[in-house]
């Protein structure tokens, strides 16, 4: 009986596939032939009937079922309020106390205390060890006891501060990096070994964890070397290595290979495929139909933005933890947020992304004759009006604590409400606030938008669900949208209506027009004086500074408004090969003068072309230490001036489905390579970046072949020097790939 139930729902679900396929969707489009079905759309059906058992008993079910489609970034308003959210970042200062506690991961660089494994007093000392990830972890970087940031010997003592706190080797902190197999702490095992409580049985395979020994000082001195009581132990690191599917020396099968990296497309297809604690999809289904997609939105989340001051640094970065307590989904919603980004599971598995950037090549259309029915609001109710909004973000300066960066408002409609109407827009996995400022600007402009509402589509409409944005071609049914473009913020496969519904917002035109006086203020960081006495200094800006074939760093710090105190900078690379950075570089910065609120410090020669980790300090008149400030990025651009222009060659379009464009590199020294672009529309800034860039040398010759569906396409070819100084692109004119 079993078996012919089994025969039964199979055979109905095959003529519900072919009355849709067949009937339906060929009756009302021509855009989609049969052959179309197999590996994008069939799939969204046939599952459904794999998991519910489809049958005479079941068929009911279908009058409510429904499938999100696309996931996008929620920050901002009710949906954000009710959504499922990872821990605060400070929630990470303090390690979890439970019997069996959930298990962290870590992506990004952040601070966290992971969660107790081991806790027990011996005699006079006490031994503790802590599970910061389950999963192998690039390093750690910084070490606190409580907030105080402190520093190790060779032989893994803290180094006592200067007013007595943790000397005299009271404190001895112990690290592991999550190899498989690992090695057991050796003092937690002498000391616990015998009754079996802690052996060398207790590696921790694959978990990245930290061990400390604390030792209780005489009763006279206790309240000098443990101001705060018993030591808390927490961390900054470096969390997980993601395979970068851009590196051809990386094997997405063997993590050995793999980097560590902020990037959140790569973080994404890890969380989504590599993961333990993600969703666990296939990578060859998930990712590889796609590749070029996920590469080209990768190199977008590293495009460098121009800063006030000027410098660069990478568009969207994402650093943050989850436990296993809360679903994959709370962590896929962080990272999107970083990045203003959008996914949406094609029907074959294919996970389709984009980060947050305007491309023509990302736009669908949808015509009168794919909408059955539409609810569009071009305002919005008094209780969902948002008047200022108030981006927060995880601050490094202040102990990687939630912040506030300068708000966005809008007067007039304060005016009409009488009132402030406030909102939050929470990027917790941010730590840059000119990150945070630039998502936060993305969000109010399609606040500013009003426009907002909902799509039911045709089956015919498919290539909507999957974009992005899509331009409405609406004379009739929406003429007040008629050639403006909307972003799809959530589709669900809706198949009692035959179709699919769109929740949308109107694109606002002006999204991507960021420049740096927008920036604001970097947030303020209160001073917090160390051990010394002396306050941590605050960096404003750093940037790089060429010269003569050189370059060095101009570092601005807040004026600590004291004298006696002397400015110390310092710099690494960030990455010498194989994540590993390089040793820390020291200059002291003598006579130099605050002007207008702020020090300029200036270095000697850096390593040019080199992105640099970059660190302030305050010096006493004793030679006391402050703690240092938080870490800026900064990449050593070595030359500045760009490249002159290419000349286009021959547009070959004689193979199908492909273009290659040719040109001639000019005579300049400063020529290194090329960038490609294309574009649907004759518009190179938002154009696609064919990735990567191809290396070359004056006066050569080159060509790039590229792989497009058959239309009409424009495309750029740009010089670009050593130090990655893009020219200006020049145009190939329009071409038709058959």
């Amino acid at each position: 009986m079993i078996g012919d139930e089994r025969f039964y729902a199979a055979s109905y679900a095959l003529a519900f596939q072919r009355d849709i396929w067949e009937v339906r969707l060929r009756n009302t489009t021509t855009h989609y032939p049969l052959a179309r079905r197999d590996p994008i759309f069939t799939p969204l059906f046939t599952s459904f009937f794999t998991a519910i058992g489809f049958g005479a008993t079941t068929a009911g079910v279908l009058g409510s079922l429904t499938t999100a489609l696309v996931t996008t970034a929620i920050t901002v308003g009710i949906q954000a309020a009710m959504a499922p959210k990872p821990p605060k970042p400070e929630d990470g200062k303090a390690p979890m106390t439970q019997s069996v506690p959930n298990r962290h991961w870590v992506i990004g660089t952040t601070r966290m205390a992971g969660a107790y494994m081991l806790w027990e007093a011996l005699g006079s000392q006490l031994f503790a060890v802590q599970g910061i990830a389950g999963h192998a972890i690039q390093s750690f970087n910084r070490f606190y006891l409580h907030d105080d940031e402190v520093t190790l010997d060779g032989s893994s003592n803290v180094i006592g501060l200067s007013d007595g706190r943790y000397s005299h080797n009271l404190v001895q902190i112990y690290s592991r990096l999550g190899a498989n197999p690992e090695t057991a702490y050796a003092p937690m095992v002498g000391a616990f070994g015998g009754a079996g409580i802690w052996t060398n049985g207790h590696r921790g395979d694959g978990q990245a964890s930290v061990g400390m020994v604390a030792k209780t000082p005489k009763a006279k001195d206790f309240s000098t070397r443990f101001p705060f009581n018993i030591p808390r132990l927490s961390v900054e690191v470096s969390g997980a290595k993601v395979w970068d599917f851009r590196n051809p020396a990386q094997d997405p099968d063997d993590p050995a290979t793999w980097t560590f990296s902020k990037n959140p497309a790569l973080q994404l297809a890890w969380h989504w495929c590599f993961s333990e604690f993600g969703h666990r999809r296939d990578y060859r289904k998930a990712i590889l139909p796609v590749l070029d997609m996920w590469m080209e939105e990768a190199d977008v989340c590293d495009e460098l933005i121009a800063i006030s001051g000027g410098g660069v640094e990478k568009r969207y970065e994402c650093s943050g933890w989850d436990t296993t307590e809360r679903e994959p989904k709370v962590g896929t919603n962080a990272i999107l947020a970083a990045c203003d980004g959008w996914l949406c599971e094609r029907g074959d598995g294919a996970l389709l992304f984009t980060a947050g950037k305007f491309r023509e090549s990302r736009v669908a259309t949808l015509t009168d004759d794919d909408i059955t029915g539409h609810r569009i609001l071009y305002d919005v109710l008094f209780e969902e009006e948002i008047n200022r909004l108030v981006p927060k973000f995880n601050y490094p300066d202040v102990g990687y604590s939630t912040s506030d960066t300068d708000f966005f408002e809008d007067e007039d409609r304060q005016l009409l409400a009488g009132r402030v109407l406030a909102e939050d827009a929470n990027f917790q996995w941010v730590t840059n606030w000119r990150q945070a400022r630039r998502l936060g600007w993305r969000e109010w402009q399609r606040i500013l938008q009003k426009v907002r509402g909902s799509l039911n589509v045709r089956l015919s409409g498919i290539n909507a669900v999957y974009s992005r944005w899509v331009r409405l071609s609406t004379p009739k049914r929406l003429p007040r949208l008629d050639g403006k473009l909307i972003e799809n913020r959530r589709a669900v496969l809706d198949l009692m209506r035959g179709g699919f519904s769109l929740e949308v917002v109107q694109h606002p035109d002006n999204i991507d027009q960021w420049s740096t006086a927008l920036e604001g203020q970097k947030p303020a960081a209160p001073a917090k004086p160390n051990a010394a006495g002396v306050p941590a200094p605050v960096i404003n800006s750093a940037v790089a500074a060429a010269s003569g074939g050189s370059v060095y760093l101009n570092v601005s710090i807040v004026d600590p408004d004291d004298d006696s105190l002397t400015p110390a900078v310092r710099y690494r690379i960030q990455d010498t090969g194989g994540g590993v950075p390089g040793s820390w570089v020291e200059k002291t910065i003598v006579n130099v003068d605050a002007s207008g609120g702020f020090i300029l410090c200036s270095t000697d020669v850096v390593p040019g072309d080199q992105w640099l980790d970059v660190q302030a300090f305050l010096i006493s008149a004793k030679g006391k230490y402050s703690d240092p400030s938080a870490t800026e990025s900064v990449f050593s651009t070595v030359n500045p001036v760009a490249p002159p222009a290419p000349t286009i060659g021959a547009i070959t379009t004689g193979v199908p489905g492909e273009v290659t464009i040719n040109w001639t590199a000019p005579n300049s020294s400063l020529y290194a390579g090329a960038h490609v672009y294309y574009n649907t529309v004759n518009n190179p800034t938002t154009a696609t970046f064919n990735s990567p860039t191809l290396a070359g040398a004056p006066n050569g010759s080159y060509g790039r072949t590229i792989t497009r569906p058959p239309g009409t396409y424009y495309a750029w070819v740009a010089s670009v020097n050593a130090s990655g100084i893009e020219g200006t692109r020049t145009p190939t004119g329009p071409f038709t790939v058959t």
